[in-house]
Order: C-alpha cells, then structure tokens, then sequence
C-alpha cells in the first residue's frame, strides 16, 4: 500500500494553509472516537469497579491506578512495535482490542457472575484496554507529525489537540446520563461502540505513512527510559510536577464518588469535570501570551500554587454550608448544594493552574537535560503523569475508605440513614462528617511539591555555582 507523507524536504513554504492529506483527517476523527470512549470510562471507572465489579475503595485505586499510569508508560515500548508492523496495523490491532476490552468490562458487571470472576475479568478486560490504548498515542501523534511539514506542524498538533479536548468533553457528558438511565455498564459499552466505529473508520479510511528512520529497538528503549529517570534534575523535576498532577487526576479518582456520595445518585460529576478542559480552552491562549516573557519556573511555580488553592477550596465546602444554614446557594438562575460550588470552584482553579503549568512546563524540563540531549529527554516528560495517575489514585482509595465510605459496607441502619440524607430527609451519618479532609491531604501534597521546586531552585542554583558555570536561565 502506497503511503503518505508531507514531510518537509526543503525550505518551508511562504504560504501556509490548513489543508492536510486525508489520512490527517481520518488519524484525527479516530481520536476522537479513542478519547470519548477513553474518558467515558475513565471518569466513570473508580465508581464501576466499586459499585459492579466489587472491589474496596482500596482494591480499586490500586487497580485503577495500575491502569491508567501504565497507559502513560507503555507507548514508550508499544510505539516500537507500531513502527514494525505499520501504523495501519496497528491502529487496527490497537482498535480491536479496545472494542473487545471496553466490551468485556461491561460484561464483567453481571451480577449472575461470581465475584472472583468479576474481580478477574474486569482486571483482564483493563489489561487488554490498556494495551490497546497505549498503541493509539505514538501511533495517532507519529501520523500528525507525519502528515504534515515543519511550517505546518504547530497548526496540525493545535487541530490535534483541540480533537483530544472534543473527544473528552463528548465521553464525559455522554456517561452521566449513561450512567443514570441504564447503569454503568453501559458506558463501557458505549466505549466499545466509539472504538468500533474508530476500527472501521480506520478500516475503510486510513493509509499508512512514510515510517523510514523508525527502528529504536526495546533494548535501546529501556536504556533511554533509565538515563533519563536517573538523572538528578531531570527526575526530581518530574517527580515535583506529578505532585500538580496528582491532584488534577482526582477528577477521576476522588470527586466522581465524593459527589455522589454526599449528594446522591442524581448528582452529575461527569458533568462537573467539564469545566476543567473549558476553563482551558477559554484562558490558555491568554494566559501563555501573558507569561511569554516570564522565567520557565516563575510560571511552574505559580501553577503550583494555584493547585494546592484548589483542593483547599473543595474542603471548605463544610465552612461554606453553615455560611447559608444548611441549605443551597443561591446563584442567578440556579441554586446549588455547598459542596458542588466548591467541586465547581476547585476545578476551575484547576484548569487556571493547568494554563500557566503547560506553556512552560516542557521548556523548564528542557533546561534540566544534558547539553545535546534534550529531545531524548523531553521523549519522557509524561512519566509525571505516570506516577500521579498511579498515586493519585492509590491514594484516592485509602482516604475514600476512610472519610468517604462506600455506603454498601456500612451498616444497615447507618446505610438507611445515609439514603433518607441524600433524598433531603436526615442529615448524613457521621461517617461522612470528615470527608472534606480527602482534599486536605491533596492541598497539603500540593504545598509540599511547591515547597521542593523552590528547594530544587535552590540546590541546583547552588551546585551550578559550585561548578562554576551560571545557572540555566530557568
């Protein structure tokens, strides 16, 4: 099969367009479909693998947990393989296993299976959808880079980004009244149809690109992967960011059951994590002009701070209830329950922190590589994501079980209590009277990375002064 290429040979061309060859279009509706499908489950997973599969809140974080930060490591090997065997190949491998994943792990939730089996296919079905997931990202990215030329690429990956952001939004909304109406299976199932329809429109649509100059082997991988790990600066630097991460992931670890549960099944956080990806798409244009001439840790910095504001501000929510009696607040049309102003609140101030931290988060990564080597390195930035899905989650988990129960391992009549609360008839049991402490925790995870980049500020500065050579220009 002839392939596709617009890669630049030579110099630019003076006038630039938004034309791109077909199979841009196609890679980029078939992520799309990846991301509805991803984010559908994604914001609904901590409540599925409790509520239909059976696990603890401990037992899921730890599940969840494994499986989305291994979605952040495997493209480093399973993009290996894609360079092998084709990008269409293995889109097509990578869709199937989606469509057959997301399919099992609604299955998984029949009640007729016993919950040994649940446990067992549920963890399989993830597996499998991890796998899969993880050949979609080098693949669909290699094709936007492949597609177009070096004075078109900024314009490429923006259409690419702004389709991640369409897909998300889409799964999001689209699981709440999944979830409400039919059960939350189904938005798994929902997930395997969006991945079906991904699979044929690679099927009929797709045509492989120019792969020359692909051939990294596992072995070399590996090796660039602990080179880059190990390096002090590099990885202190990684580890300080997933701290900002760790709390922006708890819109799928804690906030979909901390909503539900203190407010009831009628509540819609997938609705409410909505406002994360609008916030950004509202104000990082005009957040990146404003910090263009700022230092690369002036504005990380500021992110970081912002982050820790957040969490904080969804703990008030107890301070902000007696502030009204007990009862809503009331805003221009609409009157809402303290804590979804706070939930609201928090993840706005998120999004506001995500705006600083992404202009200038890869530059300030950047100056911490060795001299020639800064593509290997930035090649491994996503591992702060990495280990903030894998704590974020974990974490999520124990503190869940501790200030937030699943009402199903309460007691009877503290059980009864709870439902008569969430219907408006009784306040809630005593169990859920320190849940605002979950996010305690996060703001506290949130000043201590503040507290390392300005430590980490300070040693390198330190140690560059000690070598006598001047510090990066951070």
């Amino acid at each position: 099969m002839r392939s596709v290429t617009t890669e630049s040979t030579g110099a630019p061309p003076t006038k630039q367009s938004w034309r791109f060859p077909a199979t841009f279009w196609t890679a980029n509706g078939a992520e799309l479909f990846e991301r509805a499908a991803y984010y559908g489950v994604t914001i609904a997973l901590a409540m599925y693998l409790t509520d239909r599969i059976g696990f603890s809140d401990v037992k899921a974080g730890w599940v969840a947990g494994s499986f989305t930060a291994l979605l952040y490591l495997m493209p480093t090997f399973s993009g290996i393989m894609a360079d092998k065997i084709g990008f269409r190949r293995a889109l097509l491998l990578a869709f199937g296993l989606l469509t057959v994943g997301y399919a099992v792990l609604g299955a998984g939730g029949w009640e007729r299976l016993p919950i040994v089996q649940r446990k067992l296919v549920a963890v399989a079905a993830l597996g499998v959808v991890m796998f899969g997931g993880s050949i979609i990202k080098p693949v669909i990215s290699g094709t936007v880079a492949k597609c177009s030329d070096a004075a078109h690429r900024a314009r490429a990956f923006s259409i690419f980004y702004a389709v991640v952001n369409i897909g998300a939004f889409t799964g999001k909304s689209a699981a709440a009244p999944l979830r409400q109406q039919l059960g939350l299976e189904y938005i798994s199932y929902y997930s395997a149809l969006m991945s079906f329809c991904a699979l044929l429109l690679v099927a009929v649509r797709y045509r492989d690109v120019d792969r020359r100059g692909s051939d990294k082997t596992v072995r070399a991988a590996l090796e660039q992967l602990w080179k880059a790990v190990t390096n002090f600066r590099f990885g202190c630097l990684i580890l300080i960011v997933a701290g900002f991460w760790t709390i922006q992931h708890q819109l799928y670890a804690s906030m979909p059951k901390y909503i539900l549960r203190l407010l009831g099944a009628g509540a819609r956080p997938e609705w409410l994590a909505n406002i994360n990806p609008l916030v950004v798409i509202l104000l990082v244009v005009p957040v990146t002009h404003l910090v263009r001439r700022w230092k690369p840790v002036n504005t990380v910095g500021l992110a970081l701070l912002i982050i820790p504001i957040s969490a904080l501000s969804v703990g008030l929510s107890p301070q902000l209830q007696a502030l009204v009696g007990g009862g809503n607040v009331a805003l221009p049309g609409v009157a809402l329950h303290p804590v979804t102003v706070m939930v609201v609140i928090g993840i706005a101030l998120q999004g506001v922190g995500e705006c600083f931290l992404s202009p200038k988060f890869l530059e300030f990564a950047s100056k911490q590589a060795p001299p020639g080597e800064v593509g290997l390195y930035m090649g491994y930035t996503h591992l702060s994501s990495f280990f903030a899905y894998f704590f974020g989650f974990v974490i999520s988990g124990y503190l869940l079980d501790a200030y937030c129960p699943d009402p199903n391992t309460l007691p009877e009549p503290v059980r009864q209590q709870w439902q008569l609360a969430v219907a408006g008839g009784a306040p809630l049991p005593q169990e859920y009277a320190h849940a605002h402490y979950i996010w305690y925790v996060f703001a506290g995870i949130g000043v201590a990375a503040f507290i390392a980049l300005l430590v980490f500020k300070l040693v390198t500065e330190a140690l560059d002064r000690r070598r006598g050579r001047s510090a990066p220009s951070a």
